[in-house]
């Protein structure tokens, strides 16, 4: 493992902005996309269950489809590549069954030594049920792997913008979520920005580090 440096890191994210406009003519490399699709696999979650889904929209007509769908930003189709984060709903005794099974078969360990943790986490999972924030904990969930995969492309040199402003709805229905037990929660342009988009060059605004740092 060898870290990266802390000036890389901070130009990186001060490089870094929501991309309005894309240049349609450049694309990501397979073997850097390859990089990209693993920092959104190896993104942390609670106790990792990875309520998640990652779609890759490869088609082109579909892609044409979605500004429409989308507030009428046309990232899903001038950037490289577009993903549909989509969040698992009402995770169920049997998707903490599927990961349980996953962590024995990785690590070569016997399920029944798995029990306590088992046990743990269908705790969680039942109490989030019954007290109706289960869907909200998974969509936290995706957030992170959403920010994991922002930080990577900007150490990369490579441009995203996140898509909140979607109708999932529409979105499910296209993508055929809507019986998968998944819903479409955002998207993600990636690729390389236009020189004609005149954000690029905007001031980055934050408030001042004191404002939002507190040390207890």
């Amino acid at each position: 493992m060898n870290p990266v440096c802390n000036t890389t890191v901070l130009e990186a994210l001060q490089w870094r902005y929501a991309t309005k406009q894309f240049d349609p003519a450049r694309r990501i490399s397979e073997a850097d996309w390859a990089v990209l699709i693993q920092s959104m696999v190896l993104a942390p979650s609670s106790f990792g269950l990875q309520p998640w889904r990652f779609l890759v929209v490869e088609s082109p007509e579909v892609r044409k489809q979605l500004p429409a769908m989308s507030w009428g930003q046309n990232q899903p189709v001038d950037a490289s590549h577009y993903v549909v984060f989509a969040v698992r709903k009402g995770l169920s005794v049997a998707d903490v069954d599927r990961f349980v099974d996953r962590i024995a078969e990785v690590r070569s360990v016997s399920r029944e030594s798995l029990e306590g943790y088992r046990g743990f986490m269908l705790n969680t999972q039942k109490a989030a049920s019954e007290q109706g924030w289960l869907d909200a904990w998974s969509a936290r969930q995706v957030y992170i792997a959403l920010g994991q995969v922002m930080a990577v492309a900007a150490l990369m040199g490579i441009d995203t913008c996140p898509l909140e402003g979607i109708d999932a709805a529409k979105y499910d229905e296209l993508l055929g979520l809507k019986e998968s037990g998944y819903s479409a929660l955002c998207g993600l342009a990636l690729g390389y920005r236009s020189k004609e988009d005149r954000h690029a060059d905007l001031a980055k605004v934050r408030f001042a580090v004191d404002e939002v740092v507190k040390h207890v």
